[in-house]
């Protein structure tokens, strides 16, 4: 892999296992220095160990046990990554769980809620924390992981869904707070990944999250899903000097050709493709109280 991350270092939330750990693997590979976080210290312990054996004797690999969602632990994180690298220049913010399966009603409320603080209070809160930071340097990028609940309608996983949603919303709103400090954010849309998470899906069950839905992540897992090395090289280029000025916009890994957006650059800061956007009756070709 060409090294386009020589030089820098990077924070990665939920780095410990799937798409988090692969993306810290891809980022050694393209010459960054990495600090992982994540809730579980065995898990994240392996994860250092691997990753510390694919870097370079130049390469700092460090992780610290966090809950994102904790202030206190986000604070601690922060202060790690001042102390071992001269300028972070990259938060990816990967860490993110689906929460309760199965009807609204039905489901446990802080089950709900708690998903919401790790979905959204932890990309805010690892975002608010390292801003100063990117300001201080004049420069930073910031990773939002993403994926189908920001998109689509997720009946039965409305708790991953409604926070993904605000997590995309979020990071196009900070993308124009930060624009003038030469800090760009954007999301990624990694695909239909089979990992732990798509584990919990079918461990669910049709009952709880829909026969139609069951069926199509039975699908999708049989054929192996969406491989992770997509989303991790969209990660990559999004950490890059090639994406400066490329800014709140939700990226598909699979579909979107991004590869080919430096040169469009000036053109894309001037539409809003690849942006939330309400769909009126004329998109549609409606007449429908147009005024």
């Amino acid at each position: 892999m060409t090294p386009v991350l020589a030089g820098r270092a990077a924070v990665i939330a939920g780095a410990s296992e799937g798409l988090g750990l692969e993306i810290a693997l891809t980022y050694v590979r393209a010459g960054a220095s990495v600090l992982l976080c994540a809730r579980t210290g065995a898990t994240l312990e392996r994860a250092e160990r691997e990753v510390r054996a694919a870097a370079h004797a130049d390469q700092q690999v460090r992780a610290v046990v966090a809950d994102v969602s904790n202030v206190a632990d986000v604070e601690h994180v922060t202060r790690e990554a001042m102390r071992h690298f001269p300028q972070v220049h990259a938060l990816v913010n990967n860490a993110g769980v689906y929460g309760p399966l199965g009807p609204l009603e039905s489901i446990d409320w802080n089950e709900w809620t708690r998903a919401v603080e790790i979905n959204l209070y932890g990309s805010v809160l690892m975002t608010r924390a390292l801003i100063p930071h990117f300001k201080q340097h004049g420069y930073g990028k910031i990773v939002q992981l993403s994926g189908g609940g920001a998109t689509n309608p997720l009946p039965r996983i409305t708790a991953y869904a409604a926070s993904k949603a605000a997590v995309v919303r979020f990071a196009e709103s900070i993308a124009l707070e930060l624009a003038p400090y030469g800090i760009d954010v954007n999301a990624i849309a990694p695909g239909a990944l089979n990992t732990r998470m798509m584990d919990q899906l079918l461990e669910g069950g049709a009952d709880a999250v829909g026969e139609e839905f069951y069926s199509r992540m039975q699908k999708i897992a049989s054929e192996g899903g969406t491989p992770l090395a997509h989303g991790a090289e969209l990660a990559v280029f999004l950490a890059s000097a090639q994406s400066d000025g490329i800014t709140g916009r939700l990226l598909s890994a699979v579909w979107d050709a991004w590869r080919d957006l430096p040169p469009r650059r000036d053109a894309l800061s001037r539409t809003d493709v690849y942006t939330l956007r309400r769909i009126v009756p004329k998109d549609r070709g409606l007449d429908w109280n147009n005024k």
